[in-house]
Formats: C-alpha cells, sequence, structure tokens
C-alpha cells in the first residue's frame, strides 16, 4: 500500500523502506537496516521478542499512514491515480508474474552453443589479424594494439586514456574493418553471457519458465519497470538479439504466442496535448508519421517519393522533439551541422507551430509550479528547474517536455492492461496476459483463441483512453515470441 501510495506523491525520491515512507509524516519506526543490519552483516534477529515487536510496529506503522497518506493523494488529485489504474494494476501484475512465459531450454542451450562457436571463430580471427594475442575485453589492451600498435587515429579521450566506447568503434568501423570484428564479437558475447547464459541461470527448474517481476514504484514517468531478470531488454532489433526470443514459447501444446502494441503511442499523445492541427491531420490520414513529417520539413509533394534518408531525418526530429532535443543534439544525431540542425527544428516548429507553443507553455509551468504531470495526473517533480547551473537547469526543462509525453503514453497502456484482464475475464477465454514491453502487450492462448484475441485485444487497447487522435494497435502471433512479430 505505501509503495503504490507514497511514491507517486514524490517520483523523484524511490526509498521505498517504510521507516523512511513513515519519517514523511513525522512517524518514527526503526529501520530494517538497524533492525537486521544490511549487506553482509545482515542477520534476523535471534530474540524473537525483537524480531516480533518490530514486525508488530511495521503493521501498526502501516495502519497510522493510511489516512495521512490517502488525504496528500487526495489534496495532490492522484486519488483516482491509485485506486483506479496503480492497486488494480497490481492484481494483474502479481497474475502475470505467477504465470511466468515458458522458456524452450534447449532451444537456448543450441543457440548458445552456436554462438560460443562463432565468437571463439571471431577471436581467432582478431588474432589473426592484430598480429597478437590480447584481452578483447580490456579496454585498455584494446586500446593500446588500435592507437599505439595499429596507428589507428583516436576518436576521443578519458581521463584514463583513449575511448573505446561502442559509439567510438562504430565511427571507426567505417573505415576499418578490424574494429568491425570487434564490434561483432562484443555483441555475440554480450548476448551469449546476458541472454543465454543469463537467462539460462534465472529459468524456474519446478516449471521451465521465467518469472520476472514488474516494479511499479521505480520510474520516475510511471513505466513498468521489468527486473530478476529484464524482460523488457530481450533484444528486438537486430537479427541475432531476436533470435533470444525463439527460445520463449506457449505453456501449453496446440496454443501460440499472441502480441499486440500501440503504433507510434508517444507521438500520438504529443498530438493530443499540443492539438497541433497538422500533426493530427497527419495521424487522421493513416499516413506514415515520419514520411508525413519528411513532407512538412522537407517541402515534400503529395506525390513526391521520400527517400530512406528523409524518413530517417524525419523520425529523428519526430522522436527529438518529444525528449527536447537541442539543435546540437539533433546536429550529432543527423551527422549535420549545428547550424543545420537549428534549421530543421524551425522548420519542424514552423509546421506544427501548437507543439512549439505546448513546450513553452509546459516548460512555463514547471518552471511556476515545481512539476509537470501526465494525463492520470501522475506527478513528476523537477527539483532542479530553478538550478543557476545551466546543465541541471535545461535537463529539467527537457524532462519537463519528456515526462507528459512518455508518462500519459505509461498511462495509457496501464489502464489498458486492467481493462484487458476484466476482458479476458468476462469473455471466459483461457489466454493470458504473459508481458508487458512498454508499449507491447504479450500473451499466450490456445489456437482456436487467436481469432477473437485478434479482433478484441485491439478493440481493448484502442479505447482504452480517449485522445482526440486515433490509438492504432497491430496485433500478431506465432508458435514463439520471435515469429508472433
Amino acid at each position: 500500500f505505501l509503495q503504490l501510495c507514497l511514491v507517486k506523491l514524490d517520483t523523484t525520491d524511490n526509498d521505498n523502506q517504510l521507516a523512511t515512507l513513515a519519517n514523511r509524516f513525522n512517524v518514527f519506526l526503526e529501520s530494517d537496516a538497524e533492525v537486521y543490519g544490511s549487506g553482509v552483516k545482515f542477520k534476523i534477529p535471534e530474540n524473537n521478542e525483537t524480531l516480533f515487536s518490530h514486525m508488530a510496529n511495521k503493521a501498526s506503522t502501516i495502519s497510522k499512514l493510511h489516512d495521512p497518506s490517502m488525504k496528500k493523494l487526495s489534496d495532490h488529485q492522484q486519488a483516482e491515480l491509485y485506486r483506479q489504474i496503480e492497486l488494480p494494476l497490481s492484481k494483474v501484475l502479481a497474475s502475470m508474474e505467477i504465470n511466468g512465459i515458458k522458456l524452450d531450454q534447449a532451444e537456448l542451450k543450441k543457440l548458445g552453443q552456436e554462438f560460443d562457436q562463432r565468437i571463439f571463430e571471431l577471436e581467432k580471427q582478431i588474432y589473426e589479424e592484430a598480429g597478437q594475442e590480447f584481452n578483447i575485453n580490456s579496454p585498455k589492451q584494446l586500446a593500446d594494439l588500435l592507437f599505439a600498435h595499429m596507428k589507428i587515429p583516436p576518436i576521443k579521450k578519458t581521463k584514463t586514456g583513449y575511448s573505446t566506447a561502442a559509439n567510438v568503434l562504430e565511427e571507426l568501423a567505417e573505415k576499418y574493418p578490424f574494429v568491425g570484428l570487434i564490434l561483432q564479437y562484443r555483441q555475440l558475447a554480450k548476448l551469449n553471457s546476458t541472454y543465454v547464459k543469463g537467462l539460462l541461470e534465472v529459468v524456474n527448474p519446478d516449471d521451465s519458465k521465467i518469472h520476472t517481476r514488474y516494479l511499479q514504484t521505480l520510474t520516475q514517468t510511471g513505466r513498468l519497470s521489468s527486473v530478476d531478470p529484464n524482460m523488457q531488454n530481450i533484444p528486438d532489433r537486430d537479427e541475432e538479439g531476436k533470435r533470444i526470443r525463439k527460445a520463449f514459447v506457449p505453456s501449453h501444446e496446440g496454443w501460440e504466442i499472441f502480441g499486440s502494441d500501440y503504433s507510434q503511442i508517444e507521438l500520438r499523445v504529443l498530438a493530443h496535448v499540443t492539438g497541433d492541427e497538422n500533426l493530427k491531420k497527419a495521424f487522421e490520414s493513416g499516413e506514415d508519421i515520419h514520411a508525413a513529417t519528411a513532407r512538412s520539413i522537407f517541402g515534400l509533394s503529395t506525390d513526391q517519393k521520400i527517400t530512406f534518408d528523409q524518413r530517417r531525418r524525419a523520425k529523428a526530429v519526430n522522436f527529438g522533439i518529444v525528449y527536447g532535443i537541442s539543435d546540437f543534439g539533433l546536429a550529432q544525431r543527423l551527422g549535420t551541422s549545428r547550424i543545420e540542425g537549428k534549421e530543421i527544428i524551425q522548420t519542424y516548429f514552423h509546421e506544427f507551430p501548437k507543439v512549439k507553443n505546448w513546450i513553452d507553455s509546459i516548460i512555463a509551468l514547471a518552471h511556476k509550479q515545481g512539476y509537470v504531470e501526465t494525463i492520470a495526473q501522475r506527478r513528476r517533480y523537477l527539483p532542479d528547474i530553478h538550478s543557476k547551473n545551466f546543465n541541471l537547469r535545461s535537463f529539467a526543462e527537457r524532462t519537463a517536455t519528456n515526462t507528459p509525453i512518455q508518462g500519459s503514453a505509461a498511462d495509457i497502456i496501464k489502464i489498458a492492461m486492467i481493462k484487458m484482464q476484466q476482458a479476458l475475464d468476462d469473455n471466459h477465454l483461457k489466454a493470458k496476459m504473459l508481458l508487458q514491453v512498454h508499449d507491447e502487450l504479450i500473451f499466450e492462448a490456445p489456437k482456436q483463441e487467436i481469432d477473437i484475441l485478434e479482433e478484441l485485444v485491439p478493440k481493448v487497447m484502442d479505447s482504452a483512453v480517449k485522445l482526440n487522435v486515433p490509438l492504432r494497435v497491430e496485433a500478431h502471433h506465432g508458435v514463439n515470441w520471435y515469429d508472433e512479430k
């Protein structure tokens, strides 16, 4: 109760210890660390009186904090956020966590063996081309090899030497194929250790399932966070990483994995909160939003073909605007000059004027009240909004712009999850909700229920919240999580 209730009052403080929360309301309680110790010194007291007294005090404290915490939620107009979203969602999440998602361990081990072989071959090739053996995983040894031994011009210097960070190596790989081998090695080694071996270590031996936990009170935007393991980080971009998803399968024979995700939900929220007619028109027409933006900022007519690079640039602008990007930041992302980055942003704001008006007004509001809110009135306090430090203040202003967008998108999918579980129950379906991965919901269902889900799930998700632009949901299904897309 207290985690769900009090952390919503101030998302900047993620200390969920009951003693800390009690202190906010001037109620004293010994902390767990004081009673049990912490870290290597953690120990359950041998004296039962000490243990039971602490547990009784915690129960009593929860009782004492109920009324004042609920009053404060009401004062902040957040009681409905708690009662209508977070509390019922906790039951949905508990069911998902208990159910888990099945892992085909044989499939994952097979993939791991393939990765092991390819890592070995890459390692051998790297040593041959380098003319020596070295620790590929050591940034210092790699930097010495690249910049001292191979005389490759360094790009970025750090306190300890020359950088071998991923973005540096990616830039070097365009001119030096050898660096591309290092990147391939790193990618496969990470996939193998983090996902193949990592998932096999945490799979439940009793049911061959992964039972992730969802934290409702960790992120400041209101997004759910998946831990132990993080199922929201299973790769979905490059083909090598996506193959991990083949190991996630239905729990029963004759069932399939079903997925449904919101299309461009953050940009649709942007259109809703800004009320910009041109942005709304782009979504109402059904045209790809990045293509529509490209037409606007590059002055293209409806019959002109949009190039891949134009759409790529428009996409960077769209998401850059959502995250409060600067002309310098956009220029870096696009690989252009700062002047050109500034011109592109100015053109965007000329084509979508109410977006600029909204950004200015939300930043002004943040300066005035010290926080911003989502459509469900979830608050995010911005302690640095009045900072004299330019970088801290600028970051707070960008956060003020992004939070109502990303946070509202999080509100929408949470509401959709609650309504979706109710719809499954009302229709007496065997289908189960397994995972939430940001803007996507993953289910498992008997094959005979797939046709029902293809109609039901988008219908429920589309109508979760009424925006002034249409929500759009895309559904897919397959024999495993990989084939579902």
